[in-house]
């Protein structure tokens, strides 16, 4: 019972601070100077619903994942750029073109070594079968003869080298055109 006449007189005493502080807090004035007081003015604003973007800015750095570096596997003139600064390209895109007429001839000069060789084969065959015969009756030396199937055999290694040397010029003729290694933005 005392523990509830406590929360009551507390309540009154609350409730009698409240009244205090919300009529002016000052005692000497009465009700009737309190109504008379003139209404403070405030700041209103009206609220209406409007689209609204939400952004926040962070700070940060980007990089691509990817980076490939361009570099011509053979030298000369750069004729073409077939891409504009900061454009994407796709994998495999030609983007250079080097001036292929060096190249283009040492292609036509390698396949032409080639012909050349295998002439000469045709010819020491040739030789070398009339040899054959000429060996067996002793018309001609076994040196010489011996001297003939080297020179086949030094002939049909000249046509490889020079097969060999067409392979390289068409590799060489192609690397007249760069192409993008990967896809992505340029510049």
């Amino acid at each position: 019972m005392k523990k509830i006449l406590f929360v009551l007189i507390g309540l009154v005493a609350a409730a009698a601070i409240g009244y205090w502080l919300f009529s002016g807090g000052d005692p000497s004035q009465s009700t009737e100077a309190g109504a008379a007081q003139q209404a403070r003015p405030l700041q209103a604003i009206r609220l209406s619903s409007q689209p609204v973007t939400i952004y926040e800015e962070l700070p940060g750095r980007t990089t691509a994942y990817k980076v490939a570096e361009i570099r011509p596997q053979v030298s000369g003139i750069i004729t073409e750029r077939l891409f504009k600064e900061g454009s994407a390209v796709e994998e495999g895109q030609q983007l250079y073109q080097i001036d292929p007429a060096p190249y283009q001839a040492a292609y036509d000069s390698a396949k032409a070594d080639v012909q050349k060789a295998q002439a000469n084969v045709k010819s020491i065959k040739a030789r070398n079968n009339r040899y054959e015969e000429l060996v067996k009756i002793d018309a001609v030396s076994k040196q010489e003869y011996e001297d003939i199937q080297a020179s086949l055999a030094q002939a049909n290694a000249d046509i490889a080298i020079a097969k060999a040397a067409v392979a390289q010029a068409k590799i060489n003729l192609d690397y007249t055109k760069v192409y993008a290694p990967i896809s992505g933005i340029i510049g």
